[in-house]
């Protein structure tokens, strides 16, 4: 840990962690599963990915895939997608799925969680136009609950269609015929799931490390 502390203050390790709230030997070991990945290359691209074993059987993996390479996702007020990713934005998406550390404030808190459910917005609004329907926030709700561990896949699904149908009559609401439903914005998405503990929920193990436990030996 100490050869990590006496780094040069401009090493890039030291903005990166700044920038991410990883330690300086988290991000060493992200970076050297970053080039694991790649191959040994300064870019990562889809393929690299698709081919994680653990990934092939995650129902969403297709959207996990496609959130490494979303501008959205890079804190660089920019949209779009790119074909490749250096480390740096790699890191920063593996950010989102970071454990809050246990000294933040209340304030920085509730920052995170809403990064935290912005992504998780942006990976069902495919289409960048702000919203996502009603099946899209059943999927969402039904993983977040069946990777807390304490209820089974069938029960999570469940309860998800249950939540999906009182967003319905929530965020709709009685409907004339000619109306037309333009499904859930950012704002109702934070609003519905404002009783849902996802702090500590989005993790990942498809990089062959968990994420919920790796973080939370993070001391900021």
């Amino acid at each position: 840990m100490g050869s990590f502390q006496s780094l040069p203050d401009d090493h890039p390790y030291r903005t990166l962690s700044q920038k991410t709230g990883f330690s300086l030997e988290q991000i060493a070991i992200l970076h050297n599963r970053f080039k694991q990945l790649s191959q040994n290359e300064e870019t990562l691209r889809r393929d690299d990915l698709q081919t994680i074993q653990d990934l092939e059987s995650n129902p969403i993996r297709y959207e996990i895939i496609e959130a490494f390479f979303d501008k959205r996702n890079f804190q660089k007020d920019d949209v779009g997608s790119v074909d490749e990713i250096g480390f740096e934005e790699f890191l920063t998406v593996m950010s989102y799925f970071r454990a809050p550390a246990h000294n933040i404030t209340e304030e920085q808190k509730e920052e995170m969680r809403r990064a935290k459910l912005r992504f998780l917005f942006n990976m069902h609004d495919t289409d960048n136009d702000g919203t996502i329907t009603l099946e899209e926030y059943r999927h969402v709700v039904e993983e977040l609950l069946s990777r807390s561990g304490a209820l089974g896949r069938e029960t999570a699904k469940g309860i998800a269609d249950a939540a999906m149908l009182e967003v319905a009559s929530i965020s709709v609401g009685p409907m004339a015929p000619d109306e037309f439903y333009e499904g859930i914005t950012f704002e109702h998405f934070l609003k519905i799931l404002k009783g849902i503990e996802i702090e500590t929920r989005m993790h990942i193990h498809f990089l062959n490390m968990d994420t919920t436990v790796f973080c939370k030996h993070h001391s900021a």
